[in-house]
């Protein structure tokens, strides 16, 4: 049977071939009966159980006396396998009940030792934390060819060498010599600097602005490039190119420029079809034509999610999609006299960058004061309910710019502020946390930056504030037992026991020491470059959220294909039981690091007592 015995599965498929024979070579049998102790706390295991065929609970040792059954917390069935911890520590922790007929791989606890000695990464897979596990994972998983296709770096066969004339050549010439290279772009160099000239900016100049054909292209050029790294990952260049609705990126190398990346060479590399919805999205000319644009989102979700590109990148790129959605949509339907005058904020984790299935609408309208508009609440009635018909669903709470208390002028919108940070009841700390990951996405965004501005300088040095704002990431109980498993009822939502706590916790720290961007990951790294949190424990942090974003991401999928109207009706329950025994243990450590945050919380804000 050890021919059965899989080894494609980790971490076995960590060992190379000659360690690989080595353990089929050592592999045992064990037959257990429904009902049968394959494990008893307090003994010395055998080795590693690996499940050929059947069930077993893994439970927690009841008090001398008790009349309680055994709590099962969690459960292991084909390819899982159990008792390594047990193993490694020469002592069973818990007891492991056969709860069916099973048949086991037994691999001896002396060869298991002897392996984790000659191979580092399979010794880490047992010992090592949430970030090593998710490291190896990402290396040798199932969808290892895929990430390794979607994680390509500019540097990876895609930069053009660029056409570049000095500065003095004139339009005329530069116009034969694109002709001639065909090319559809040009940089100029001007002493140390680089400028950007398309074919469209040629016709402009000679058309629209009529210029003399003798005309130096330097004084055409754009100088403001938007550039990216060789080692930056091509993902991250289209997501540029989408928040910036331009069709290429210089790549700089050690200050000096290497080439040019075009859209086009991108798309080629990518089976999505974001580029068309896109362009679909900066087209349309009326709410249906925008309606119709934005369509595939789902499905592209969907497909990014099934060919296990990264999760971050998809809440980079689907936050970018949706704010210009959002924002095409307020352009179409404010009136353009007024937009000078009014700027359009989301908030909670559309405005972390953090929401990738569409969710509650939370948004808001700051407005210069003393602006007068009659037709305000009527237009922006409708705005709401369009967006509501783009299926952003309205917010149970009432925060939409639909709602009055939501629109409000610069010195109400600041005074409003003040107020929530002056008082400590639960409602005004609540919509203070929404409000603070507000992002302006249409219209003057000075108007937010105003605001912004004085409400940082408003919480200098408030150590009460903080200390009651902090609180609120202690609110929720971690889904672990006493013995640090996780608490097995079916399902779990992530949302309190794992997302919250670190999102409000990290929100509070940045607030502190005024870090402006809202994004949850990049929170952590800024914070992390001042100091404010030690560089491996803001890695784990970012880790644990990541995996809870994740398998949260996996089950809103799964949910909204076997739905009948295509929509999640829970989107923040996880099912313990669709998850496999990585994804367990993944979970599991992760919860560890909630744990280890909400006690570095505790401490730094005296929430103790």
């Amino acid at each position: 049977m050890p021919d059965s015995f899989k080894m494609t599965n980790l971490p076995f498929s960590l060992l190379d071939e000659k360690e690989q024979d080595l353990l089929r070579s050592s592999l045992d049998i064990g037959y257990y009966q429904k009902g049968e102790y394959i494990m008893t706390a307090g003994e010395e295991p055998e080795g590693v159980f690996v499940i050929f065929k059947g069930k077993v609970g893994e439970s927690e040792v009841q008090e001398e006396g008790s009349d309680t059954p055994e709590h099962v917390f969690v459960h292991y069935t084909n390819e899982d396998y159990f008792g390594g911890w047990s193993a490694i520590r020469g002592k069973a922790i818990h007891n492991f009940i056969a709860e069916e007929e099973t048949i086991c791989h037994i691999l001896p606890t002396k060869i298991l030792l002897d392996l984790m000695s000659t191979n580092g990464l399979f010794a880490d897979y047992f010992q090592q934390n949430l970030s090593a596990k998710t490291e190896i994972v990402q290396q040798h998983g199932k969808e290892q060819d895929m990430a390794e296709f979607m994680l390509a770096k500019v540097s990876d066969g895609l930069v053009r060498e660029p056409l570049v004339i000095l500065e003095g050549t004139s339009i005329r010439e530069a116009t034969l010599l694109m002709r001639e290279k065909k090319a559809d772009c040009i940089l100029v160099k001007r002493g140390n600097r680089y400028g950007m000239v398309t074919g469209t900016d040629l016709l402009d100049a000679v058309v629209v602005n009529e210029l003399a054909m003798d005309t130096d292209l330097a004084e055409i050029a754009s100088y403001r490039l938007i550039t990216v790294k060789p080692d930056d990952y091509l993902f991250n260049a289209l997501i540029i190119m989408t928040q910036q609705h331009i069709e290429r990126v210089v790549v700089m190398k050690d200050g000096e420029m290497s080439g040019i990346v075009e859209l086009t060479d991108v798309l080629s590399y990518f089976s999505s079809h974001s580029h068309v919805i896109g362009l679909r999205i900066e087209r349309a000319q009326t709410v249906e034509d925008l309606k119709e644009a934005e369509k595939g989102l789902d499905d592209l979700i969907k497909a990014l999610v099934s060919q296990g590109v990264k999760t971050r990148f998809v809440m980079d790129l689907l936050a970018a999609m949706n704010g210009r959605i959002i924002a095409k949509l307020f352009n179409i339907m404010i009136p353009s006299d007024m937009q000078p005058h009014v700027c359009l904020l989301v908030m909670g984790s559309e405005g972390r960058g953090e929401q990738i299935m569409k969710t509650d609408q939370d948004n808001a309208i700051i407005h210069r004061d003393g602006l007068v508009w009659p037709e305000m609440n009527e237009t922006l009635n409708r705005f709401s309910q369009t967006l509501i018909e783009f299926g952003f669903p309205p917010c149970p709470g009432n925060i939409m710019v639909s709602n009055p208390d939501w629109v409000k002028s610069l010195g109400g919108w600041t005074q409003m502020l003040g107020d929530w940070a002056d008082r400590c009841d639960g409602d005004s700390q609540m919509n203070l946390a929404i409000a603070v990951d507000a992002k302006p996405v249409a219209g003057n965004p000075a108007i937010f930056k105003a605001s912004r501005n004085w409400f940082m300088r408003h919480l200098r040095n408030n150590d009460v504030f903080f200390s009651h704002f902090a609180k609120a990431s202690l609110e929720f109980d971690t889904p672990l037992t006493f013995f640090g498993n996780l608490k097995d009822k079916g399902q779990l939502d992530i949302k309190k026991g794992g997302i919250f706590p670190i999102v409000h916790g990290i929100r509070t720290i940045a607030l502190e020491h005024r870090i402006k961007v809202t994004n949850t990951f990049e929170r952590i790294e800024a914070l992390t470059e001042l100091g404010q949190l030690k560089e491996k424990h803001g890695r784990e942090i970012a880790e644990a959220l990541s995996l809870f974003i994740s398998l949260r991401l996996r089950q809103q999928v799964k949910r909204m294909e076997s739905s009948e109207t295509g929509h999640d009706q829970t989107p923040n329950i996880i099912d313990l039981q669709s998850l496999d025994k990585l994804e367990r243990e993944l979970l599991r450590d992760a919860l560890h690091i909630v744990k280890g945050f909400k006690k570095h919380l505790e401490l730094r804000y005296h929430l103790g007592g």
